[in-house]
């Protein structure tokens, strides 16, 4: 499918979205809105402080099979298509442009495999950290796209493959190691980790910091750094809370929000916290905007399922990119993305 830059899609739609629940609230969410609708439903007046009444996403690219890792670097969009093994950047108004193939480290992927590259992250140093799902490992690449491999075993055994991270203010890498990069998965011959988990990198050393999780998938953390978010994808869909010790331990974990069963396509996925606090997460029915005290503000809807994550990038950090299924969307907000976003990396 050739791939082109779209024109805004329709504004003002009344969408009848899944709200999910947070912790403790059993109310029952309203059905799914169509996959047809497109828009930002409305559901705590608050949200007018993050998104503008008139604001709708519009979407600016589309042909892939299925987008991820979206980072804003050098005035730039840089994603990947992790079923298609490439990595694009995105300049405004432009079409996308092919940086590198292979980006998730294989020559050959498994058919309708999600083997390519995923999470990014700029270290203290300018480098980007990508996670490389084919090849179950971190890399950096410098400004010429040159690959330096940077982890790929805990304690001798080979990560699954890593998905996402995030850097806390003392400067640790924090990523989760979910097996979708495994065509067997949790059965896999090759898997050799015992459980899918959450790390702490620092100092030299990584640390399965949360292993009780099935799938843990997108990352982030407060502004502060003292509450750590994960969403799990399956097969209970929810995003956990955890609070952050000062020697790089958790306690406290507890569900942030639920979203109801059964698994549907849109699962929850990457998410992103702003410079206020509110957690941005992808889930069934679109990106959640949610509260540091866990209530639903509003949900972004595109028609594409499977929204996958989000970054904020632009000249002020306030435009909301947004991977759904096939195609990158943008919305303007009014909040931005945490400042600095890439704080100094422990070595």
């Amino acid at each position: 499918m050739k791939r082109k830059i779209g024109l805004a899609l329709a504004s003002g739609l009344a969408l009848a979205v899944a709200a999910c629940s947070p912790a403790g609230d059993n109310t029952p969410a309203p059905p799914a809105a169509s996959a047809a609708a497109t828009g930002v439903e409305r559901l705590d007046p608050a949200l007018d402080a993050l998104i503008a009444p008139d604001a709708v996403p519009v979407k600016i690219a589309d042909g892939f099979r299925f987008v991820e890792g979206p980072l804003w670097v050098d005035g730039r969009l840089r994603f990947s298509d992790l079923m298609d093994n490439k990595l694009y950047e995105l300049a405004e108004g432009t079409e996308p442009k092919l940086i590198m193939d292979k980006s998730g480290g294989l020559d050959q992927m498994a058919p309708d495999s999600f083997q390519g590259s995923n999470g990014q992250i700029v270290d203290a140093d300018g480098g980007v950290l990508m996670m490389q799902h084919g090849a179950r490992r971190i890399v950096k690449l410098d400004a010429a796209l040159k690959l330096t491999p940077y982890l790929d075993k805990v304690d001798g055994k080979r990560l699954n493959s890593p998905n996402d991270m995030a850097f806390a203010p003392d400067g640790a890498l924090w990523f989760t190691d979910p097996p979708y990069g495994l065509v067997g998965q949790d059965k896999d011959p090759a898997k050799e980790m015992p459980y899918n988990a959450v790390y702490r990198h620092a100092g030299g050393k990584t640390v399965a910091v949360i292993t009780d999780l099935p799938r843990p998938n997108g990352i982030g953390f407060s502004p502060d750094g003292k509450k750590l978010y994960i969403s799990n994808c399956e097969p209970e869909m929810f995003v956990n809370v955890y609070d952050v010790n000062a020697d790089g331990t958790v306690a406290n974990g507890r569900r942030f929000i639920s979203y109801p069963g059964p698994n549907p396509i849109d699962v929850p996925d990457g998410l992103k916290v702003d410079s206020a606090g509110n957690v941005w997460t992808s889930g069934p029915g679109g990106i959640r905007i949610i509260s540091p005290d866990g209530k639903v503000l509003g949900q972004i809807k595109t028609p594409d399922r499977a929204q996958s994550n989000l970054v904020w990038g632009g000249p002020d950090l306030k435009t909301a990119y947004i991977m759904s299924a096939g195609a990158v969307y943008k919305l303007p907000t009014l909040v931005a993305g945490q400042t600095p976003l890439y704080p100094r990396a422990a070595k």
